[in-house]
């Protein structure tokens, strides 16, 4: 520790010094958190998927009363996650933002379109494509507008794609090698593809998934077809693969 501000690094490409919350937030407790699940050996997805889904709903970590299980979770702490990711570079710099339309995700596509962001939505289950939200259009209406139903209604469907700053992901699971879990439908995997094969992402673009603590495992089984993220936000902290950031703010 070094006055507030203490660095911690995993492989460092780049260093950013941010002001270090209070204890118990620590690498310690990152680790911590890893392990909560105990799946270091396991090779069936669907195994890990009925875990993550078991030890949320067993713990009282969702903020709705539907049952998780067979969903990417709606986990309690999205919001102040949202607001996490919303004090980012990569946020701040972002002048297009994708979404996936997962319930964990309100807050995020609400956030995007009050600060002046280009909205691109996934449609569920990709039935209808992609929705875009012009927030010059639909000021005062952001919080309808970033529900399923309201991005249909205030939403229009894509002719042609924007180039996409940053990309946010629902997901089940993730791990720290950017690895990511999702419901066992590959939806998000087609997104990205898609994404990619448009030419509107590209290797450097950021792809963050806000998850609950739980939801952070020791590894990820991979398949060829999956698409990876390259950053995590927390109730609690800022992951990216190269570098972890505990920021002091209060929302």
């Amino acid at each position: 520790m070094v006055g507030r501000y203490q660095f911690i690094y995993l492989c460092v490409s780049w260093v950013e010094m941010v002001p270090f919350p209070p204890e118990p937030l620590s690498l310690k407790y990152l680790w911590d958190i890893t392990n909560k699940v105990n799946v270091m050996q396991v090779e069936d997805k669907q195994k890990l998927r009925k875990r993550i889904w078991g030890v949320l709903e067993d713990n009282d970590h969702l903020r709705t009363s539907k049952s998780c299980f067979g969903r990417i979770p709606n986990f309690k702490g999205a919001y102040q996650a949202a607001e996490r990711l919303r004090k980012t570079k990569e946020w701040q710099d972002a002048l297009t933002v994708f979404s996936s339309p997962d319930s964990a995700l309100v807050d995020v596509r609400r956030n995007a379109l009050v600060d002046g962001k280009v909205l691109v939505m996934a449609t569920p289950q990709l039935k209808e494509g992609y929705l875009l939200l012009d927030p010059g259009k639909i000021r005062g209406q952001e919080e309808i507008a970033s529900t399923i139903d309201g991005a249909f209604q205030l939403g229009e469907r894509i002719k042609s794609f924007p180039q996409v700053d940053l990309v946010v992901e629902g997901s089940l699971g993730v791990d720290l090698q950017g690895n990511r879990l999702g419901k066992g439908k590959g939806f998000a995997d087609q997104e990205l593809a898609f994404l990619k094969q448009e030419g509107v992402i590209g290797a450097k673009t950021p792809i963050c998934t806000p998850v609950h603590p739980r939801q952070i495992v020791s590894l990820v089984p991979v398949e060829a077809h999956d698409e990876g993220i390259n950053m995590i936000t927390t109730p609690e902290m800022v992951i990216r693969m190269d570098i972890i950031s505990l920021v002091d703010f209060h929302v």
